[in-house]
């Protein structure tokens, strides 16, 4: 399994722009798919965004669709999150997961995702 920590959190006004950082450690990480999810209070953990080993296929939620970016850099171990336009429906706490590539996956469905991270959490001010 691959060790993941989350950072980059924090406050930020609504409109504001925040990148959060998943770096791990213990593996090879080009070999593993990583997506974001976020959970806010009183609610499910919901898909954010997902990209696949290689940075070749990107997938997001319609809710950050044009506002988020994620983007990995695997000669840093790290994946981003850049997230634009904040809004006041963005609070949550941003969790980064990953896969190993090999076999099929829903890049969506939290249960396919083997390592996770602690979480960070972003808040947005209006």
């Amino acid at each position: 399994q691959v060790q993941l920590v989350e950072s980059g959190g924090g406050l930020v006004q609504a409109g504001g722009s925040l990148r959060l950082s998943c770096a791990a450690s213990g593996r090879t990480f080009i070999s593993y798919h990583v997506g974001w999810f976020r959970q806010a209070p009183g609610k499910e953990r919901e898909f954010v965004a997902a990209i696949s080993w290689s940075g070749g296929s990107t997938y997001y939620a319609d809710s950050v669709s044009g506002r988020f970016t994620i983007s990995r850099d695997n000669a840093k171990n790290t994946v981003f999150l850049q997230m634009n336009s904040l809004k006041p429906e963005d609070p949550a706490v941003y969790y980064c997961a990953a896969r190993y590539y090999r076999g099929s996956y829903s890049y969506d469905q939290e249960g396919d995702y083997g390592s996770w991270g602690q979480g960070t959490q972003v808040t947005v001010s209006s």
